[in-house]
């Protein structure tokens, strides 16, 4: 696998998008293409305390700050390694009495950086902060007031000493940053933790089926290749889930990033077909039933999330299994609304430690998404994973081997070799294929150790379900 530099991409202007990024060598399918560290990143406000503000890990115990009593840090080290970047804030923060919202940090640490730096390229950026799209005059009215209010804020917590900027340019600031702040995540991929601007990565284009993928790994974002990729092939990310419908992908790419998606996917409506399934054979279900069953999947959805917000969790269970009732004699197996159910249910039973039924439901909703993620999708990745510690927990050793051996094969590609989620699942590999081995030698045996296992040994427990989807690749307010 290649370590990528800027040297293997170059910016070119793209008919009706753009700027756009070109490969300049082939790369293959994990290879990575460039690796970016932030220009400028924060915390989000509400994880400040158990984030390190440097390396953006989350730790038990982090070291504060002694001057501002804002900013956490792992260790001296990060706490050396951010003071260039939290030297005005920390002053700022001191001054102002309080720390502002992360849009105004992040605002300010971009300023800070151009007050050191100019506001030409940057070493390493194929473009500048001046370059990048702010669409501020496609904002609707409500964003328009946000952007009055976050500037006013940004104003107050400015120092008088610092180098004054233009209200034209600080609307700029913020403009990139609504449209093109990139999610970072904790250590292990699985909890969006903040935000930061990636200059090189802004110049990636959408594409609903993409040839490349983007994840946060030991304090960079990497750009890696999903399939084989020709010097000279335009290089793409995908900027929503593809578990949705065209219509709805490019509704929501439409009202967050204000474009019109016009690939591929989009035109012919490619899986379209999939996830509206519907049950084939004699009995295909009425028009009306179906309309009926996906409004009673819609219903239940928004039950379910009113249920989760307040941890209600045997009733998210409840619901779930009422849902799937209606559904199974109406709709296909990869129809999204019952896959969405499928992924509730498994997610909340494997928590509340019911595992042969999580199970089940963790399979049929694999063997879906299967169908219609690309094959080297991330979010397919994880899903799979967690399908396999599932079957784990419920004693299937064999599916839950061939599951987490799935699951790597993807992860490898899509997270890399050493990224913490992946060196997790290869240990989790090991352990399930010697637990393998010892179940196919003798079956009786294995059972009598798993029992005793379980008995000296806590079962893991599940993580709590979480109301959030898995981190998005921009941070975009909904």
């Amino acid at each position: 696998m290649t370590k990528g530099g800027m040297e293997s991409v170059e910016v070119f202007t793209t008919e009706g998008k753009g700027r756009g990024l070109k490969a300049q060598k082939e790369f293959l399918p994990g290879d990575v293409i460039f690796a970016e560290p932030a220009y400028a990143a924060v915390v989000f406000d509400s994880l400040t305390h158990v984030i390190c503000h440097t390396c953006f890990k989350r730790q038990e115990r982090l070291h504060r700050c002694g001057q501002c009593k804002f900013a956490y840090y792992c260790d001296r080290t990060c706490q050396r390694a951010a003071w260039l970047n939290h030297k005005n804030e920390c002053s700022a923060i001191k001054r102002h009495g309080k720390a502002p919202s992360e849009n105004i940090r992040l605002a300010a640490r971009i300023l800070w950086k151009i007050e050191r730096e100019g506001s030409g390229l940057s070493e390493g950026c194929l473009v500048s902060i001046d370059e990048l799209q702010n669409h501020v005059d496609s904002f609707g009215e409500e964003e328009k007031k946000d952007l009055r209010t976050d500037v006013e804020s940004f104003l107050e917590f400015w120092p008088p000493h610092c180098q004054q900027f233009g209200m034209q340019f600080i609307s700029h600031i913020f403009g990139v940053i609504s449209c093109n702040g990139f999610t970072l995540s904790d250590q292990r991929g699985l909890q969006a933790v903040g935000v930061g601007i990636f200059p090189n990565l802004c110049q990636a284009n959408h594409d609903c089926w993409p040839n490349c993928t983007v994840v946060f790994n030991n304090g960079k974002i990497e750009l890696r290749a999903l399939s084989k990729i020709s010097p000279g092939d335009e290089l793409t990310v995908s900027y929503v889930d593809f578990l949705n419908l065209s219509e709805e992908r490019r509704k929501q790419l439409k009202k967050q990033y204000y474009f019109d998606c016009s690939c591929e996917h989009c035109k012919k409506q490619v899986k379209d077909d999939l996830m509206l399934a519907v049950k084939a054979g004699e009995s295909k279900p009425s028009a009306d039933t179906v309309k009926e069953v996906i409004q009673f999947s819609k219903d239940t959805l928004e039950k379910i999330n009113k249920a989760r917000m307040e941890g209600l969790y045997h009733e998210v269970v409840k619901l779930c299994r009422d849902c799937l009732q209606k559904q199974e004699p109406v709709l296909g197996d990869t129809n999204i609304y019952l896959l969405r159910i499928l992924s509730i249910a498994s997610e909340v039973l494997s928590y509340l430690q019911m595992f042969e039924e999580a199970a089940d439901y963790a399979k049929r909703m694999v063997d879906g998404y299967l169908k219609i993620y690309h094959p080297n999708n991330a979010q397919l990745g994880m899903a799979v994973m967690r399908a396999g510690v599932t079957h784990w927990h419920a004693g299937l050793i064999e599916a839950g081997h061939g599951l987490i051996c799935k699951a790597y094969a993807i992860l490898l590609i899509t997270h890399g070799p050493s990224h913490p989620i992946t060196k997790d699942l290869e240990a989790m590999r090991v352990q399930t294929e010697m637990e393998l081995r010892l179940f196919q030698q003798n079956e009786f045996m294995y059972y009598k150790m798993r029992e005793a296992a379980l008995k000296n040994q806590k079962i893991q427990v599940m993580p709590e379900p979480s109301n959030e989807n898995a981190p998005g690749l921009f941070h975009k307010k909904e």
